[in-house]
């Protein structure tokens, strides 16, 4: 596969670039994108879903400067795709023709299944849960995928999107009951088994609703991907802004952009989660564009990473220099893990969340050595982006800034919005991550023997050695443990 790949998402709506670049086999990352509002399915539906010649105008245009920019990053691959407005329409070889004569792409249609299987594959690979289902509502159609462990079980494609019901329903001011029924005619397609307490939401009403949610602070989290958002909790917005008038959206803080189509498209969403049975939806900040990526990316791999490989871990430790001492500072970490875990309550999950942090404990040393700490962990807080959850990322981030001398204080949880892991058990963690390190700076700490019993740890082996014994007695210590040098 090559190094940097291009991809193209024509919708009904916009048009997308991305562009990924691989670090290694499994490693990569989103190094450019690039949307434009062109709505090549303007005056579609009610046209027989016949593309008109302004928007194939528009879209043309866009594509040529896409391709400019493709050959800025010098990439070697260009996968195009176009989703519902294209595959429907009636004169779609007219447009595909003229794309590939005056902007030298070949597009790939999408039917409704195989938007779904992109979809899903980004979603299976690159959320924190495994289970659930997509939900990608789009300008002409919503996709619907059952996951289940990681893997694609069904898929359907809906004839419902923002575009469409704007252009046959709210712009003729047909009453909302009507629009309803409309919707639910669509819903009976649904097989029965379709249904999870958990939705995968994909698409901009969804990411629109997500970010008007983290602004009035229903939950913490300043990052999309990821975002949890309880059901019960935004059903009284969403209703809202559908019931508003137009010129009342702007005071409920819709954006231009979403001005006149969130309402549709949050109508969608509200009768699909009623359908489904949903508690939550997680907010999805990737779609079609990574699917497609990551479909070619992993076609030897039954679309999925390998156990025990995450992406975006993967990109950040191929940007390390070779650490020899990681090996020996997680299992120097795990032992002591081990021994706490009882008394201190320290639960698995915690502890790989510890791993990945000493796997990435030197990136911020490139940035400046310092403060590298401070830059580990924003850095690390803001490209850990796929497969964890915000907290996670969170709880990555502080172990990270607090792995030398000083432990985090609850003014830190704030500021971290660090809601799932007590303070406690994020001090001892960091206390362990520092005192692991310290164990592991010289070739002599392999000497060095730890015990723990009845909250006290013992260091076996200190008096002997000065330089570890000065630098681990400036660590700070959780109130709930006592250290004894022996």
């Amino acid at each position: 596969m090559a190094k940097i790949t291009s991809v193209i998402d024509i919708g009904s709506n916009s048009v997308r670039l991305a562009i990924f670049q691989r670090s290694s086999r499994f490693g990569f990352s989103l190094i450019y994108e690039l949307k434009s509002k062109v709505r090549i399915s303007e005056g579609s539906y009610e046209n027989g879903g016949l593309l008109q010649e302004i928007p194939m105008q528009r879209t043309i245009s866009v594509l040529s400067g896409f391709v400019e920019i493709i050959k800025q990053y010098k990439s070697r691959k260009t996968l195009c795709v176009a989703t519902s407005a294209v595959r429907d329409a009636p004169n779609k070889s007219e447009f595909l023709k003229r794309v590939y004569e005056e902007c030298g792409i070949q597009i790939k249609v999408l039917d409704g299944d195989k938007e779904a299987f992109y979809g899903a594959i980004a979603c299976a690979n690159l959320l924190y849960k495994k289970d659930g289902v997509m939900i990608d509502i789009g300008g002409g159609s919503t996709e619907c995928a059952l996951i289940e462990n990681g893997r694609l079980k069904q898929t359907i494609s809906l004839n419902l999107g923002t575009i469409r019901l704007k252009e046959l329903f709210w712009d003729k001011k047909v009453d909302r009951k009507q629009i309803k029924a409309f919707i639910l005619k669509e819903l009976e397609k649904i097989n029965s088994n379709f249904k999870h307490r958990c939705i995968f939401g994909v698409g901009g009403s969804i990411r629109a609703l997500a970010k008007l949610c983290m602004k009035r602070g229903n939950e913490a989290g300043d990052m999309i991907h990821g975002f949890l958002m309880p059901v019960k909790k935004i059903e009284p917005l969403m209703d809202k802004i559908i019931k508003s008038s137009e010129d009342k959206l702007a005071d409920l803080g819709i954006s231009d952009e979403r001005m006149d189509n969130i309402q549709g498209g949050l109508l969608i969403l509200n009768t699909l989660l009623e359908y489904f049975e949903a508690r939550e939806i997680i907010a999805c900040g990737v779609g079609i564009r990574e699917g497609v990526f990551l479909a070619d990316l992993l076609r030897h791999q039954g679309y999925r990473f390998p156990p025990g490989i995450n992406p975006s871990v993967e990109f950040m430790k191929d940007s390390l220099r070779k650490n020899k001492n990681l090996k020996a500072i997680k299992t120097r970490a795990n032992e002591i893990c081990t021994l706490m875990q009882k008394d201190f309550g320290i639960e698995r999950s915690a502890v790989e969340l510890l791993n990945i942090a000493i796997d990435l404990h030197e990136i911020g040393v490139s940035t400046d050595f310092y403060h590298a700490n401070r830059h580990a962990a924003y850095r690390t807080k803001y490209m850990l982006s796929y497969g964890y959850s915000y907290q996670q990322r969170s709880l990555v981030a502080m172990l990270l800034e607090f792995s030398e001398k000083k432990l985090p204080k609850e003014c830190d949880m704030l500021r971290y919005n660090q809601t799932e892991y007590s303070l406690s058990c994020v001090q001892i963690l960091s206390y362990i991550f520092a005192l692991s390190r310290m164990l592991c700076l010289v070739s002599f700490g392999k000497s060095i023997n730890i015990s723990y019993k009845a909250g006290v740890l013992y260091i076996d082996g200190l008096k002997k050695n000065f330089l570890l014994q000065e630098k681990i007695s400036k660590l700070s210590i959780p109130k709930s443990l006592d250290v004894i040098f022996l």
